[in-house]
């Protein structure tokens, strides 16, 4: 490769410019991403709280499971890049076939899991009624698995050689045809019958399917990537390669899926404070989530600048990559922290509308989540970036142990403990998530500052050719 994003920077002010120019189309695609189900989130809500309500608890039980796979299939990105940044060419396309073996493993014993969606939530106490109506968009959103698998592992291989505005214009594409399609399978325009969440689930299907379509044969018929040659013998079994993807990989699934199982189960909890305490934790946490989209895409691109540099032999280049991420992340985050804390209204009333009585209660509780929620987004950025420089590095057993302890030794027992009703109720669950939040964030951060000391830059991590 010879663009400036594929090499390892001399200084820092060639270092910000290649993570700038790798990075910025990764934080669109996240933002456009997060406003595929930002969509489905709105709509929702112009069908009602309850249809919200029951949204929010079918996305908060799939999303873990989506992202564990995803997390699994990730380690394309770093395996990817340390290949490139060593020059290993065929193991590149080594690490895209297993990836997509083990997406289809992970898809198979994922889906009955979730098709059990009904009978969970009624097992956590949730209403009947909206539990219902929450394994109806399952029962179709469950399909994503399929293509959302495979799409994590063509974007990660499209970040790793350095071509992220391809998958910026795609995700685009997929925000559009996902509005229309919502716009016209929930509420039965242009023809269609109105099939409300179940038209939601249809469409997050149909979008996830285009857009790995479209990535899939870029990277197949374009004359720069055509010689990696992704799928030749995809049959071909490769077990080196297919158990270093799920060494790494299931860490990096089981630290996504450690947070945004708390995130979940915040929504549980909040589930027994009612309808309108539900609607609005997921107003102000699609408003947090919004926010989070830019560090993430930055993260991302971090683990590739790392893994490049951790391939080419350079400790310099670990360290201006590393920090440079985690200084444009936090700096970002700060941003964001001011804008929740001033004006809150502007957002939330995005969702629920203020001149119909039946939401003000929802409103209030959502403008006063997301005041909380800009107290923790300087930690949030800090932690998601740091925990993506170490994957660059493949450490990632102890960043999930990390994750582990922070989220759910800490984080969840305080939410539970401040939610009780006797207490700060839905307050008191948002302060949790901050808690642990915030001690992911500094254990974390002090991990990679301490990398040599701690053995992670042994080159012998890195997984050779055969």
């Amino acid at each position: 490769m010879t663009t400036s994003t594929s090499r390892v920077a001399s200084g820092w002010t060639a270092e910000l410019r290649a993570t700038f120019l790798l990075a910025w189309p990764l934080v669109v695609a996240q933002v456009a991403q997060n406003a595929l189900f930002t969509t489905d989130v709105i709509m929702m809500g112009w069908l009602g709280p309850e249809y919200l309500a029951a949204g929010t608890l079918a996305t908060s039980f799939f999303t873990p499971f989506l992202l564990l796979g995803g997390g699994i299939v990730s380690a394309v990105a770093p395996l990817a890049a340390q290949a490139l940044g060593s020059r290993q060419i065929k193991n590149v396309r080594r690490t895209v076939r297993q990836g997509f073996w083990a997406a289809i493993v992970v898809a198979v014993a994922l889906f009955p899991l979730i098709w059990q969606i009904r009978p969970i939530l009624l097992w956590t106490g949730q209403d009947p009624e909206l539990a219902r109506m929450a394994e109806e968009y399952m029962q179709i959103a469950v399909l994503v698995l399929f293509p959302g698998l495979g799409l994590f592992v063509i974007r990660s291989f499209l970040s790793a050689i350095g071509s992220t505005q391809v998958i910026l214009y795609v995700t685009l594409a997929g925000v559009l045809v996902n509005a229309i399609a919502n716009y016209a399978l929930i509420f039965g325009n242009f023809g269609f019958p109105a099939l409300e969440l179940r038209g939601a689930a249809i469409a997050t299907v149909m979008t996830n399917a285009l857009m790995f379509g479209l990535l899939l044969a870029y990277a197949l018929r374009h004359k720069k990537y055509r010689r990696f040659h992704i799928l030749v013998r995809f049959w071909k079994p490769d077990w080196l390669r297919f158990r270093e993807i799920f060494r790494i990989g299931t860490p990096i699934g089981l630290t996504l899926m450690a947070e945004v199982g708390m995130f979940a189960v915040a929504a549980i909890l909040m589930g027994w404070h009612g309808t309108d305490a539900l609607a609005a934790h997921a107003v102000a946490l699609q408003c947090a989530s919004f926010a989070f989209m830019v560090p993430l895409g930055l993260s991302m691109a971090a683990t590739v600048r790392v893994g490049l540099a951790f391939g080419a032999g350079s400790d310099r280049g670990i360290a201006l990559a590393g920090w440079t991420a985690l200084a444009i992340g936090v700096g970002f985050m700060v941003v964001t922290c001011l804008l929740f804390l001033t004006v809150p209204q502007v957002f939330t009333r995005l969702f629920l509308d203020p001149t119909d009585p039946g939401n003000l209660a929802a409103l209030a509780m959502a403008t006063t989540f997301l005041g909380i929620a800009g107290l923790f987004q300087i930690v949030d950025g800090a932690q998601v970036v740091a925990v993506h420089v170490l994957r660059g590095l493949n450490d990632t057993k102890i960043p999930m142990v990390i994750a582990l302890t922070g989220y759910w030794g800490i984080g969840m027992p305080v939410a539970w403990y401040l939610g009780s009703p006797d207490r700060l109720a839905g307050v008191g669950i948002w302060l949790g998530l901050a808690a642990g939040l915030s001690v992911c964030a500094i254990v974390l951060t002090a991990r990679f500052a301490m990398r040599d000391r701690l053995g992670l830059l042994n080159r012998s991590r890195i997984v050779q050719s055969r």
